[in-house]
């Protein structure tokens, strides 16, 4: 099984930079969010992701699975997906059920208790996450995983058929896993689901997805100003979007030196699946000149960006830059059309100027009354 998912791994993986492409690794995670609000009414969020890329929503209602993309059934039958929805579907509900009996118990926060506002009661509700999946390493057994966390912090992880506490997650962790160590059979299928059954569907979306998940596509990139970090000090932005895939190196450098004090910025999605990032710099204006933001991609093939900082100059300098040759330009085309009627004059007529008293021939007329 390790044999194939290394051969797999390096056909199906994007090529771009195909070295440091197939060293990463790739995981596919299922994730569920049940917030509790009273003892008869909860909310259950899941979803499904490949990476970055979410391949699955889910219907809380019926349990159904709702397939994002084309490719999102991997190579499994359609049989093989129902087990799987009806799967999940009864492991939320058993969830739900089992901290519902024991909120009193692991000291869940609020208890369920409820005030009324205006004639209205309002809950305050706890939340439980779940998340679960497999991770694909290139030279190395795939990884499987499940973790809760409650508010948000780490509560337990399954590991070797154990369910651990977390170290922050003190007595109602041991708790939790007190209780969830206790059922054997269920443990049982949980290290088969994410030991085998899921790195056999990771490889077959990758594989059915391949299309996609294989695009390069290349960034943009341009430099702007932020606002003012302090009396004489620029706040240089270095813009890139519309790249895929995610991985991108940017960076601010002068020469071959990259300089510290880089502010990277989250990587944004756009609507069409590519991603967005600014990568910022403080520096003196004075020491602005001379540099550079360096864009690494795997869609550029392996020629960097570079994109050099200049310093902007003020408005009247610019209008200064610009009129200045255009007088000059007017001055000459003035003196050069003078010379060339009155050489012109003179070759038709074959008299000199009026206006050129200095020419040959040329005499000065008074006036008889004189």
């Amino acid at each position: 099984m390790l044999f194939l998912q290394l051969v797999l791994l390096v056909v199906l993986l994007p090529s771009g930079d195909s070295k440091d492409a197939v060293q990463e690794p790739v995981s596919f995670q299922i994730t569920l969010t049940v917030s509790f609000y009273n003892r008869s009414w909860t909310q259950s969020l899941g979803s499904a992701w490949l990476d970055e890329i979410q391949t699955h929503g889910w219907d809380n209602k019926t349990g159904a699975f709702i397939f994002l993309w084309p490719w999102s059934k991997g190579n499994w039958s359609n049989v093989e997906l129902m087990k799987l929805e009806k799967l999940f579907y009864a492991y939320s509900i058993g969830l739900r059920q089992v901290f519902q009996d024991h909120v009193r118990h692991w000291q869940l926060e609020c208890e369920f208790s409820s005030l009324r506002e205006g004639g209205t009661e309002v809950a305050d509700p706890f939340q439980v996450q779940l998340a679960e999946g497999c991770e694909l390493h290139f030279g190395e057994a795939s990884v499987g995983f499940v973790k809760f966390a409650y508010q948000g912090a780490d509560l337990t992880s399954f590991q070797n058929m154990t369910w651990w506490p977390s170290p922050k997650g003190g007595s109602r962790a041991q708790e939790v896993c007190k209780l969830f160590n206790q059922d054997h059979v269920i443990n049982e299928e949980i290290h088969t689901l994410f030991s085998d059954t899921c790195p056999q569907f990771l490889l077959g979306l990758l594989d059915a997805g391949k299309a996609d998940l294989q695009r390069q596509v290349r960034p943009e990139a341009w430099l702007s100003t932020g606002p003012s970090p302090g009396p004489g000090h620029l706040l240089l932005v270095c813009h890139v979007s519309g790249f895929y895939p995610k991985p991108l190196l940017v960076m601010w450098m002068r020469g071959e030196q990259e300089q510290q004090g880089t502010q990277r910025g989250d990587v944004l999605p756009h609507a069409d699946g590519t991603w967005y990032l600014q990568v910022s710099l403080d520096v003196k204006a004075r020491e602005a000149t001379g540099l550079a933001c360096r864009v690494r991609h795997s869609s550029l093939g392996g020629q960097d960006m570079v994109l050099y900082w200049e310093q902007p100059h003020s408005k009247g300098l610019v209008f200064l830059a610009v009129m200045v040759p255009l007088v000059l330009l007017a001055g000459l085309t003035l003196w050069l059309w003078k010379r060339w009627k009155t050489q012109w004059r003179y070759q038709c007529t074959g008299f000199p100027s009026e206006q050129d008293p200095s020419s040959p021939g040329s005499s000065t007329y008074l006036n008889p009354t004189q």
